[in-house]
């Protein structure tokens, strides 16, 4: 069987993705802009606090979501884990706090290890931060199906690992830890990587008219998108989250536009004024590029994800390696926080996501258990929520609402078929009272 390389992928997140702006420089008689939304944290996260060694770790279990904070250095976690070919992803997102000083040695890194110590094989993900302060996630994997080194049942740590620059602000981030489980694999799966796949730069992204999308602040809350043309607007420092379902066979090509900003000087520029991140299901970061801003004009094309297909875990691309798994696949596009020192930082600048979703769904692959309660695949409500643009906290909001009629709608025709019932059981004893006194 083929063994999982993972390669950590440095700088996927490279200038940011912050999660407030610093302040620009205000007119003199003008009020100041107000901060950007932060990010919006799971609803219930259980409070964790993680240890520097495996002793007295606190347990993560698959299912659930954990905050935590996390200062430089090593914080460790405890995982029970089945001998059941499943395999478990551990993600880390960490947040620095509005303008603190970071560079990019700035990062964090996740591995999973046995009770020996020893890191299980391809398990450590890793991402850093650019000049900025920003969101950065990576993610962690027990390969229980590739790796038989960490396939038996027990007790396994997911270690998280920050690492700090000379001069960067020591302060603690908040952390948000999340444990998925993929279920087993059924025999005859695939175990080596595609020997070749359709990619490159989009053909023709679409040109339709643009709709309005607003996108969210994180993970928890990013707005669902589709195949098409959505308009949405960004102020320096922010990020908009989005996602996107896709299903085994299917490709993502996208572009990001960012139109003219509202000048202070007459000339300006920033590096990474742009920055446009791709994340898999797990969290774990898949491609990522950056350009510069003048305030005028900047564009981002990504190049095309490969078709989602299992066997692609097994490829040494790190672009590859994440597209390994069906589901919600998410981006985030960022305006840099400088380019507040030559524009209006109060006036958003209009944003242009085009996006093509190409591929034929094809056949899931035989897993033992249904992918959904690990948060994967893709199902008929994921596909709804897409076309009709809902955050997943909008969508739970919406299924309960459809539950709750449902329930309503039965019991009002219980309670109505019960009535005619009784009705016409009255009727038949006043016939039968009427036709006794007749007698």
């Amino acid at each position: 069987m083929g063994r999982v390389r993972r390669t950590a992928l440095a700088g996927a997140a490279a200038l940011g993705l912050a999660a407030a702006a610093l302040p620009g420089a205000a007119h003199a008689g003008e009020q100041a802009p107000q901060p950007v939304p932060t990010y919006r944290a799971a609803k219930g996260a259980k409070a964790v606090e993680g240890q520097p060694s495996t002793a007295d770790a606190p347990l993560l279990e698959a299912g659930n979501i954990y905050e935590d904070t996390l200062a430089p250095g090593e914080r460790v976690y405890r995982l029970v884990l089945k001998k059941d070919q499943s395999n478990v992803y551990v993600s880390a997102v960490a947040r620095p706090a509005p303008g603190a000083k970071v560079s990019y040695g700035d990062g964090i890194a996740v591995e999973i290890m046995n009770t020996a110590g020893t890191s299980c094989p391809g398990s450590a993900g890793s991402s850093s931060l650019g000049y900025n302060p920003a969101l950065v996630s990576a993610a962690g994997v027990r390969w229980g199906v590739e790796d038989h080194d960490c396939a038996p049942a027990g007790v396994y740590y997911a270690k998280v690992t920050r690492t700090s620059a000379k001069g960067s602000d020591p302060s603690p981030w908040p952390l948000e830890l999340r444990v998925q489980r993929e279920p087993g694999r059924g025999p005859g799966g695939p175990t080596a990587a595609p020997s070749a796949w359709p990619s490159g730069t989009p053909a023709a992204l679409p040109g339709t008219e643009a709709v309005g999308r607003t996108g969210g602040t994180g993970f928890n809350d990013a707005r669902a998108v589709d195949a098409g043309v959505w308009r949405d607007e960004l102020r320096p420092g922010q990020t908009r989250f989005y996602r996107v379902p896709l299903d085994w066979g299917q490709q993502l090509g996208l572009s990001a536009e960012l139109a003219k900003a509202k000048m202070t000087k007459q000339f300006g520029a920033a590096s990474g004024g742009l920055v446009v991140s791709l994340y898999s299901p797990y969290r774990d970061p898949v491609m990522a590029e950056d350009t510069s801003y003048d305030g005028k004009q900047a564009g981002i094309t990504l190049e095309k994800t490969p078709p989602v297909a299992y066997e692609n875990r097994y490829a040494s691309d790190p672009d590859v390696q994440p597209v390994g798994i069906a589901g919600w696949y998410y981006i985030a596009v960022t305006m840099g926080a400088k380019v507040a020192e030559f524009t209006e930082d109060a006036t958003p600048v209009p944003l242009t996501l085009r996006m093509e979703v190409t591929g034929t769904p094809a056949k899931a692959p035989a897993y033992t258990e249904s992918l959904a309660a690990g948060g994967f695949g893709v199902g008929d409500a994921d596909r709804a929520a897409a076309k009709e643009g809902l955050t997943a906290p909008e969508a739970a909001q919406a299924a309960g609402k459809h539950s709750a009629m449902r329930v309503v709608a039965g019991a009002g025709f219980g309670t109505g078929t019960l009535l005619l019932l009784v009705l016409g059981g009255w009727i038949l004893l006043a016939r039968r009272g009427r036709g006794a006194t007749a007698g």
